[in-house]
This record gives structure tokens, sequence and C-alpha cells, in this order.
């Protein structure tokens, strides 16, 4: 599973978010748990590697979300296989990335324990999956505590279902409290992020669709509901969901130009067409309306026609025409909208 035709390789990442839709919804489970286990053996001071390394290279680390994406790819894959032996066997390794993210890894990334939210990012590094860099210049940088790095919550259902006593019970629930610190006063959504340099990132962003529809969700039915509605009114179009909202004075729509002009609108504007899955997964849970979530999709059948056969590319730019930009080929784009196809639960 390579993130992108033809500029990147495996990365960890895109593996997580790619792997239910690439193996689980089409029925590869001893796929998904080659490649789970796999995985598990590059994971070092808590954390998986952001770029898997070639025959004699060293792993890259500088990723907030890849470990926390791995826990969710352990839940897909247990979810669909109810692989109890499979559990129990990571369980422990699970439990060491919990430990080293409470006490804190690489890259500023700790656990506050005044509010149980995940803090990460440091200067010049890219942590999250807005990840683009011009020089010494991170473009998003987003230090501070993102939203969708503490929409991620499963080790407690795991211990539960193991019969390990629930030593997570009680840090979950910190988090879930203090998940409400996003929540934004004028009824706009979620904060992108909170506790920055310059306090709360009020830019509206799609990060905030994980804290809807990812299981265990911190919020109300209402103010999923109003999550949302915030990212349809803002941030949808046919092909997925726009990186920021249209208006702001950085909004860039259009990925062209050189290098540093086309990383530097990267995550400003294009539209990613990846979230289109996870948006509709949230409009179904907050609906519970099957076929109007599955409209949603319907026009990934254009994309698939109109790019290379079979696949879907990186972004469209984020105005009309909404053109294709990119890699014409990425992993997480073509495997949500495959498993988002097959997923009736939610």
């Amino acid at each position: 599973m390579i993130a992108g035709y033809p500029w990147f390789g495996d990365w960890g990442r895109d593996t997580m978010i790619g792997l239910p839709g690439f193996t689980i919804a089409i029925g590869r489970s001893e796929a998904a748990l080659r490649i789970l286990r796999t995985s598990g053996h590059f994971v070092s001071q808590g954390m998986l590697p952001n770029l898997f390394p070639g025959a004699g290279e060293t792993p890259e680390y500088n990723t907030a979300d890849a470990s926390l994406w791995f826990f969710e790819a352990w839940r897909a894959y247990i979810a669909a296989t109810g692989g109890l032996t499979s559990q129990r066997d990571v369980y422990p390794l699970l439990a060491e990335l919990i430990v080293w993210h409470r006490r804190g890894t690489c890259y500023g990334i700790v656990v506050d324990q005044s509010d149980g939210l995940l803090r990460a990012g440091q200067a010049v590094v890219q942590v999250t999956r807005m990840d683009a860099k011009v020089g010494e210049l991170v473009v998003t940088p987003r230090i501070g505590k993102p939203v969708e790095i503490n929409a991620l919550c499963v080790m407690s259902e795991f211990s539960g279902r193991l019969g390990a006593g629930d030593s997570f019970a009680a840090p979950a629930a910190a988090a879930r409290a203090g998940f409400a610190r996003f929540s934004r006063p004028d009824g706009e959504g979620l904060y992108d992020v909170i506790d920055g340099s310059d306090g709360a990132d009020s830019r509206i962003r799609p990060n905030q669709i994980f804290a809807v529809n990812l299981p265990h969700s911190p919020f109300s039915q209402s103010a999923q509901a109003g999550a949302v509605d915030v990212c349809r009114r803002h941030l949808l179009t046919s092909y997925g969901l726009l990186s920021l909202v249209p208006g702001d004075a950085e909004f860039r729509p259009f990925y062209r130009g050189g290098v540093a002009e086309r990383d530097g609108s990267y995550h400003q504007g294009p539209v990613w067409d990846w979230l289109l899955g996870h948006y509709t997964l949230a409009v179904l849970r907050v609906t519970r309306d099957a076929i109007a979530a599955q409209a949603l999709l319907e026009p990934m059948r254009d994309a698939l026609a109109d790019q290379w056969l079979g696949t879907v590319g990186e972004i469209f730019d984020g105005d009309p025409p909404y053109e294709p930009r990119g890699a014409p080929a990425q992993t997480w784009h073509m495997l949500e909208a495959a498993r988002n196809a097959r997923d009736d639960t939610g």
C-alpha cells in the first residue's frame, strides 16, 4: 500500500487510514492482520513511522496521528473479525503506546494531565496530516491540541473485552470531558486547534468531522449534528471537503504553479476527497438515513470515469470547475470510498 502514485511510498498514517477499505471491506482480513503486525514491528517510543523505511533506510517518526490511526485500524479489524487472539497479542504493544503518549514522546507529543487532551508539535516540524512545508516554513503548523488527534478513544473498549481490568477508563473519561473545550461558543462547530501559541484556532477546517464519525464520539447527538452542519454549509463539495473555509484570508483554492506555490496551497483550500467518506459516515450517524448518506458518494462515479481507470486522485481545486490535482492515484482517497460504500453501521 503506497500512499500515492507516483510520488509517495508507504506511509504510516496513510496505510492505517486506508487499511479498512483496502482489506477489511473487501474480505481480505488476513492481509489486514499481516499489515498490522508488520507495522507494529516499527513502533518506537510509542510512535508509528510517518514514512516506513526501505532497505537500509531509517524510519521517520514525525507524525502525531499515525499511532492513533493504528489503534483505529486494529479496532476496525477486531470489530469485523472478532479476532480475540490477535487482540490479546497486540494489547501489550497498544498499552505501551498509551504509556509513551501519557509521559511524553518525540516532537512535543504528550497528554496534558490537566484536561486529558493530547498536545503535539514543535517549530519547523509538521506532525499532523496537514503536513505541507516550504523550506523551513510549515504552512499549517497546528502546534497545540489538534481536534482530530483527540477524537480517537478505543483502548478502554479493548480492556473490557479482554477482561483485563480497565485502567484506561479514567484517562478516557478525562479526555472526553476535556474535549468539550473544542466547542466554539458561536455555534460554528469545533476549533481546529486549542491551546496553541495564539490560543484557539477558529479557522473552519474539516478535521472536526472525525469527532463525529469515529467510534466513541465525545459529543452529544446535537453537537455532532452541529459539526456536520458546519461542514455542510462551509466545506462540502461534490468530491469532498475543502481544507479551509472560503473567505479566509489564507484561502488558496488552486493547486498550481511551482513547488512552493503548490505546497503553499495544499491544505489551504483544495478539496480532499477522502474526507467525503468520513463526512458520509458522519451524516449517517446523525441522521440514520442510509439512502441520503449513500447518495453523497455518487459524484465519485464521475471522478472514477474522469481520472485513471479505477482510481481517485489526491485532491481537487477548491473552486469550480474543481479540476483534479496531485497524485493520480491516492491510497486513502480510493480506499476510504470503498470502505464507506460497504459500511452501513455508521
